[in-house]
């Protein structure tokens, strides 16, 4: 998988400990939808960091070593923007290494918007995708699901039912 990052022990984007792995790329959707310059975005430094490419196995060995983790959250930038790399290392961590953990994703697409890729990733248990673009100028609001807060009154979490449902 590309990856901008990976953050071994994580506490800030899910209430469990997790695995972070950073993505590549962003259009900028939420910030052109906005009207507001990509520098607004809390994570517009990654988008000129080097871009590394790391085995998919090393990652779940990698996780599954660390007693502190029980999640894995993939965000940064856009994971559905290399969605078919998202869905291979989730199959891999599922029926490779039958890890059932948590698999959180944040993205900026609203449900509708990527329907058909959460019907494939509805195919495998616990995957988590908080939805959503970032509105400035909002006051956060505590998610339930994610158990933090989010940067938007229009951002959610929702587990991923069989058939894509949330």
């Amino acid at each position: 998988m590309r990856v901008k990052t990976i953050l071994d022990e994580d506490f800030t984007n899910y209430k469990k400990a997790s695995m972070f792995i950073g993505t590549i790329a962003c259009d900028g959707k939420c910030c052109h939808e906005s009207g507001i310059p990509l520098s607004v975005c809390q994570n517009d430094g990654w988008r000129e960091s080097a871009t590394l490419k790391v085995d998919d196995n090393d990652i779940c060995k990698r996780y599954l070593e660390n007693p502190m983790t029980s999640a894995i959250v993939i965000g940064g930038l856009e994971p559905f923007e290399q969605f078919g790399e998202i869905l291979r290392f989730v199959r891999l961590l599922r029926t490779t290494y039958n890890c059932n953990d948590d698999v959180v994703i944040y993205t900026g697409f609203t449900p509708c918007e990527i329907a058909d890729d959460l019907e494939l990733l509805s195919a495998y248990p616990n995957i988590i995708v908080k939805f959503g673009r970032y509105i400035p100028n909002c006051e956060p609001k505590y998610d339930e699901t994610l158990g933090v807060m989010l940067a938007s009154p229009n951002q959610f979490a929702r587990r991923l039912l069989p058939g894509g449902v949330i």
